[in-house]
C-alpha cells in the first residue's frame, strides 16, 4: 500500500494510514485541518478515500484519488507548479507512478503540463465536471451541497425524458429485467439489505436510460450512476423501508410495458421528488454515503 513519505518529520499519515481517514467519514476537526500542499505539517496523507479511479489499481490509483481530492477540495491551487520529485518523495511512489496519475489528472481537465511552465491545476471550468470521480470528489468535500444539487437537477432533466422515450420502444427484455429490479427492491427493502436495494436501484435506473434508446442520453447514464452513489439511500428511498419508492418504481414498469410515454414520465418524476421529501421530514442534514468498497 502506497504511504506517505517522511511522517517522522512532517506530520504526514505513517505506513499503513492511507485508506484509514475516508474523508466523508472523518471528523469535522481532521477535515478541517488538511493543508495546501506547502508546509511541513500538511495532512496528505490524511484524505485518501478509494473512488472508482483507485479501486483496483494499486499506488496508481491511490495516488490519483488523493491528488484529486485536494485539487477540487481546493487544498492544492494553482498559486505553484506540481512537481513531480516532490510528489514521489512525499507519498513515496515511482516518478513512473507519478507520472501516469498526473496524466489521469489531466485528462479529467484537473491540471495541465506544458514546458517551462511545469504541472498545474487548472481553474474549475477546464474541469470535467461530468467525470465520475470528480463528481464524487466534489460530493465529499466542500463543494458537497453544490454538487448535491446540480447533480439532481440534472437528473431532472435527464431521467423524465428516459422514461418517456423507453414507453416507445417496447424493449420487452429491458423491461422484463426492470421488473426483476423492482421484486430484489420490495425484497431488500422487507429485510432491511440496504446495499442489495441500492444495487437493484442503480441497475434500475441504468436499465431504463439503456431503454430509451438515445445514445446521447445513454452516454450520459453515468451521472445518474454516480448522482446515486454519492448521494446515498435518500435518493431511493433504500435509507430507510418506504413503500412510496417502491411504488414508483414499479408504475414506471407498468407504465412501460403499456406504452404510455406520459404515465412512465410522470412516475419518474415522483421518483425523484422522494428524496426532497425525505430531506423536509429529517431534522438532520443528508450527509452523502461513501461509494461501495470493493
Amino acid at each position: 500500500m502506497m504511504t506517505a513519505a517522511r511522517s517522522a518529520d512532517s506530520g504526514l499519515a505513517g505506513s499503513g494510514e492511507l485508506d484509514r481517514y475516508p474523508y466523508a467519514d472523518a471528523p469535522a476537526g481532521e477535515r478541517a485541518a488538511i493543508r495546501s500542499w506547502s508546509g511541513t505539517d500538511n495532512e496528505l496523507g490524511r484524505v485518501g478515500r478509494r473512488g472508482s479511479a483507485s479501486r483496483g489499481r494499486g499506488l496508481h490509483g491511490q495516488l490519483v484519488q488523493q491528488l484529486g481530492q485536494m485539487i477540487v477540495s481546493g487544498d492544492l491551487g494553482a498559486d505553484r507548479p506540481l512537481v513531480p520529485e516532490e510528489i514521489g518523495q512525499r507519498f513515496e511512489v515511482s516518478r513512473t507512478v507519478v507520472r501516469e496519475s498526473l496524466r489521469v489528472l489531466e485528462a479529467k481537465g484537473l491540471v495541465s503540463a506544458r514546458p517551462n511552465v511545469g504541472t498545474r491545476v487548472r481553474p474549475v471550468s477546464d474541469w470535467n465536471l461530468l467525470d465520475p470521480d470528480i463528481i464524487e470528489w466534489r460530493a465529499f468535500g466542500p463543494q458537497r451541497e453544490d454538487q448535491r444539487r446540480e447533480l439532481n437537477e440534472l437528473r431532472w432533466t435527464i431521467e423524465p425524458l428516459a422514461a418517456s422515450l423507453a414507453a416507445g420502444h417496447g424493449r420487452d427484455d429491458l423491461q422484463q429485467r426492470l421488473s426483476d429490479m423492482v421484486e430484489i427492491m420490495g425484497h431488500a427493502l422487507g429485510q432491511g439489505d440496504v446495499i442489495t436495494c441500492a444495487r437493484a436501484d442503480a441497475e434500475f435506473h441504468a436499465l431504463l436510460i439503456q431503454a430509451a434508446g438515445n445514445r446521447m442520453l445513454e452516454h450520459l447514464s453515468g451521472i445518474v450512476s454516480a448522482a446515486l452513489h454519492v448521494s446515498g439511500g435518500p435518493v431511493t428511498g433504500c435509507d430507510r423501508p418506504n413503500e412510496g419508492s417502491l411504488g414508483h418504481h414499479a408504475r414506471i414498469v407498468d407504465a412501460l410495458a403499456s406504452g404510455d410515454s406520459a404515465g412512465a414520465e410522470s412516475a419518474m418524476r415522483q421518483l425523484l421528488a422522494v428524496p426532497l421529501e425525505l430531506e423536509a421530514e429529517s431534522a438532520e442534514p443528508v450527509v452523502p454515503a461513501p461509494r461501495e468498497q470493493h
